[in-house]
This record gives C-alpha cells, sequence and structure tokens, in this order.
C-alpha cells in the first residue's frame, strides 16, 4: 500500500503544475532586488494583506525571528502563550538572535487573550524587569492542534497593545488554514497587526519559502536583518513562482483538508481505544489513547500498514491533513484506524 503520511503538512511535494510554474518561472539576482518573481509574490502579498511591504524568506523561522529582531532590542521581553512556536521549535532563536526573553502566558489551546496580555507586561518603569515591547500570536496553533483565534479577540489585543505602545506580531504559519475556516479576509489581519510572517510550504503546498509582511516604518530594515540571518539569495524566483501558483490556486482547497481531519476527528471519537480527541477547527487532529503504555504498540501497527503520523509526547498523537492525502488514502487510513485493536 502507498505510505500514508500524516505527521505535518510540510510532506508535500509540488503538484505537475506548480512544478510548471517553477521550470518557467522568470528569474533574476534577488540580493539586488531583481528578481521578478520574488518581487511579484511580494508586493501580490503586501496588496492581498492591505499592508505596506513584504519580504521573502527561506522559511518560516526565519520570518519570525526577523519580526521579532525588528521590534525589540536586547534584554527586552516579548509575551506569548506557552505553546508558541517563536518559543518551543525555533531553537531558541528569540533569546540567540535577538537577547529578548519570553513571558509564557498559560492560555487556551495556544491562544490567550487581552485580559492575559495585559496582566503580564511588565511595568516600564520597574527597571528589575525587562521591558515588555512585544506581543507574537500564532493563528492556527501548532500545539493546539490547528485552533483559530477569534477575531474579535485579537482587536481587543490590538487595543491593549496600542495603550502600551507596543508590537503585535502575528506567526501566520498555518494562517490561510484559519481565512478558509473562518471566512475571514486577509485584510482583516493586516489591519491589526505590524508583522505577519506567511508560510508557504505547510497546507499551500510549495517545496520551501516564507513571506513576511508589515508596515514600512519596521520593514524598511528587514532586509538587513535577513543578511543578518544568512538570508540573502539569489535566483530564489523559482520558488516565488511556486507561492505565486499555490496562492492563486491551493487557498480554497483547503477546505478538503479541513473536512478530512474531521472525519477522521469523528471517527477517532468512536473507536474503543481512543480516551479523547481535541476540538477539530482546521487540518490537525490531536488525540491520546486511554491507555498510554499502547502507544508503541498503535504506532507500530501504523508502521505495518504504511502509517505515519507524529507522537508529541506526553501522550499527545498528532495527526495533520494535507495537499498529498488523497480521499482515496483518507479512506484507506480510516479503515486502518478503524481495524486497530488494542
Amino acid at each position: 500500500m502507498k505510505e500514508i503520511d500524516l505527521r505535518s503538512d510540510t510532506v508535500t511535494r509540488p503538484t505537475k503544475e506548480m512544478l510548471q510554474a517553477i521550470i518557467s518561472a522568470e528569474v533574476g539576482d534577488d540580493v539586488y532586488k531583481e528578481d521578478p518573481s520574488v518581487n511579484e509574490l511580494e508586493k501580490k502579498l503586501a496588496d492581498m494583506f492591505g499592508m505596506d511591504e513584504a519580504l521573502f524568506f527561506p522559511t518560516g523561522s526565519m520570518a519570525n525571528q526577523a519580526a521579532i529582531k525588528l521590534h525589540t532590542q536586547p534584554a527586552e521581553q516579548l509575551i506569548c502563550d506557552k505553546w508558541a512556536h517563536v518559543f518551543n521549535y525555533e531553537g531558541g532563536g528569540v533569546s540567540f538572535n535577538s537577547g529578548v526573553s519570553c513571558k509564557l502566558v498559560d492560555g487556551d489551546r495556544g491562544m490567550i487573550t487581552a485580559a492575559q496580555v495585559e496582566e503580564n507586561i511588565n511595568a516600564p518603569d520597574f527597571y528589575h524587569s525587562p521591558l515588555t515591547s512585544l506581543v507574537c500570536l500564532e493563528n492556527t496553533t501548532n500545539k493546539g492542534g490547528g485552533a483559530c483565534y477569534d477575531l474579535d479577540e485579537i482587536k481587543k489585543i490590538r487595543k491593549v497593545c496600542n495603550t502600551h505602545n507596543l508590537g503585535l506580531h502575528l506567526d501566520g504559519a498555518r494562517l490561510f488554514n484559519a481565512l478558509v475556516a473562518k471566512g475571514e479576509s486577509a485584510k482583516d489581519y493586516g489591519k491589526l497587526f505590524d508583522t505577519i510572517s506567511i508560510c508557504l510550504s505547510k497546507g499551500l503546498g510549495t517545496p520551501m519559502g516564507s513571506v513576511l509582511i508589515g508596515n514600512a516604518d519596521l520593514m524598511k530594515n528587514a532586509i538587513r536583518v535577513r543578511k543578518v540571518l544568512g538570508g540573502g539569495m539569489r535566483q530564489v524566483g523559482f520558488m516565488a513562482a511556486a507561492g505565486i501558483y499555490a496562492i492563486d490556486n491551493h487557498v480554497e482547497r483547503l477546505k478538503e483538508d479541513h473536512d478530512r481531519a474531521q472525519e477522521i476527528g469523528n471517527t477517532l471519537e468512536s473507536l474503543p481505544y481512543v480516551l479523547k480527541v481535541e476540538s477539530v477547527e482546521t487540518n490537525i487532529v490531536i488525540f491520546y489513547l486511554k491507555d498510554v503504555a499502547n502507544e508503541e504498540l498503535f504506532m507500530k501497527q501504523l508502521q505495518k500498514e504504511n502509517v505515519r503520523i507524529s507522537n508529541m509526547g506526553q501522550g499527545k498523537l498528532r495527526i495533520v491533513t494535507h495537499l498529498d492525502y488523497t480521499e482515496d488514502l483518507h479512506q484507506k487510513f480510516l479503515g486502518v484506524i478503524t481495524n486497530i485493536r488494542l
């Protein structure tokens, strides 16, 4: 049986049509800002979000790290959820690259509230504690199982940031999943955030690349920061062309991933060996077995059927649907988990 890889939405390969867009791309030297495909992608996303400028990055982590550096000075502090990607999955880059610490908030499925932001801001005149300068949100949340922020709560957080003169950055690695799931527009987010990172290699299915979008006063130094972080690139328009194709063709189809994830969640809830399935909003399903001791046996049975999922530790198992997970594979996977005996 063909492998069913549900570890992440990063495992996809370019479609034939995307490969053709890559091969046909018009390219130049991006270090000189002469790559027309990169310039087109950056303008396309800046216009889509109603923001001033955009800059292509090789990875989402680098885009986030650049944003944090643009917003902060060494010895300052940012506020984020305890499950935030910028704290858990970027190699300690917040402290290494920017000399900044994180005030971790105990949110709900990776999401924090305006009230929590307010209560975690350090008094600016109390010089014993770091100066709070930035709030980082993540939408959808990775460790939170693809949960989506309520836009009204983000508006409240924006007001708190305005009151206390704080920057507001969005790790939007899976933002298009949230936009499709909630029926929101990109411009809704462009009005609220100072900077937004968009990942092209997850739900949108490109081989690589992220874009940092922001307002001119911050983005004027973005290319310098990217250079410091090692991100000067040449004919990267081949990858930018994949991003343009993905934005034009792969956004609305994210609903297919969401629908399949929901069906997986419903099926898991009906199985005798499953203790709990967390609420499914987008393309991520997180669930727990009744007996944690059965995890190894469960994973081995999946492996025997050529199925791969993620074990996130502490009893948390994760499934992520994506572009390469077809309806045929979906039906086979539902059959596999239904027939497992623990």
